[in-house]
């Protein structure tokens, strides 16, 4: 069940890393933050104008990876691991430094962002959490790709589909419900990448820091990575965690059920966005009694809209 009250870490945590895409050395640190923070993206390398709220209205290109951008132009990419952990450990508030201008991509998962996370602890505050209560379904269908978000009681119930021509990834398909208290297998999982897509990526000017150590690479029938998979479903796995990390952008935590067939950043992004133009669709609560509702009476007035 997720918890009712706002939470940051206990301590700050640092990381140093290389960026996937732009290759570049990166120095990141997670900063506690104060109730209502929200998690807020800070370019050291620039003094002024630094400030990025991860929210779903500044998203600027998710090509590969979710960009964010305030309104000066100041970008920060390659956010959806950290925002995936974010999710996961229920980080709602968080001061996110960053001298460069991409998260670092580790070793292609949420593995280190969440045992650090876990090593220093978390806080939390006598603040109440807000949620978002998913009041009726909301569909994209574009081209042979799917995703919907529906009601869904006390939880948020994320059912994901894979489906690649590559027989050794095949058809794949998991759900995970997030307070079931066991999100290990969707952290540890990699970003992956056909070894016939990588001269692509590379003509895009992407992938400049990718290598065998952050990233899984499929060529033909074979993992070229040393070790082979951590475990058989981490393509869809990972793809559960992008998932995730872009649904944190919605600010509050969300209650209520995503379907997703060959998804990805660009169509998460887009249901985002059409789900919360719209009051049809939700409405933004928060649990006096610091419990759920029992589920007949779940359509009920709980909570009070923010």
């Amino acid at each position: 069940m997720p918890s009712f009250y706002q939470k940051t870490i206990k301590r700050e945590i640092q990381f140093k890393g290389v960026g996937l895409h732009n290759g570049k050395r990166v120095n990141m640190k997670l900063v506690p933050a104060a109730p209502n923070h929200g998690i807020v993206f800070k370019r050291t390398d620039l003094k002024t104008k630094n400030l990025i709220p991860a929210i779903f209205d500044n998203v600027s290109n998710s090509v590969l990876c979710t960009s964010i951008q305030n309104e000066f132009g100041v970008t920060v990419s390659m956010i959806e691991h950290l925002q995936g952990a974010l999710y996961g450990e229920e980080i709602d508030n968080l001061l996110i430094e960053i001298d460069s201008s991409e998260i670092p991509i580790m070793d292609g998962s949420a593995k280190e962002f969440v045992h650090q996370i876990r090593t220093v602890g978390t806080r939390n505050y006598d603040t109440s959490k807000k949620f978002i209560k998913v009041l009726k379904k909301c569909e994209l269908i574009i081209d042979k790709k799917f995703i919907s978000i529906e009601p869904y009681e006390n939880d948020l119930k994320i059912d994901f589909e894979i489906v690649y021509k590559n027989q050794l990834i095949g058809n794949q398909r998991k759900s995970v419900r997030l307070s079931n208290g066991d999100l290990d297998s969707v952290y540890n999982s990699r970003t992956f990448c056909l070894f016939e897509d990588v001269e692509k990526i590379k003509r895009l000017g992407l992938g400049k820091g990718g290598s065998l150590e952050n990233a899984v690479v499929v060529e033909d029938d074979k993992v070229l990575n040393d070790g082979g998979l951590r475990h058989k479903n981490e393509f869809v796995m990972h793809k559960i965690l992008d998932c995730m990390g872009d649904l944190m952008l919605a600010n509050y935590k969300i209650l209520g059920k995503v379907r997703c067939s060959q998804g990805g950043h660009q169509l998460t992004n887009a249901l985002l966005k059409k789900f919360l133009s719209d009051s049809k669709y939700f409405s933004v609560v928060e649990f006096k009694e610091k419990r759920f509702p029992n589920s007949r009476f779940y359509n009920r007035p709980v909570a009070v809209s923010a």
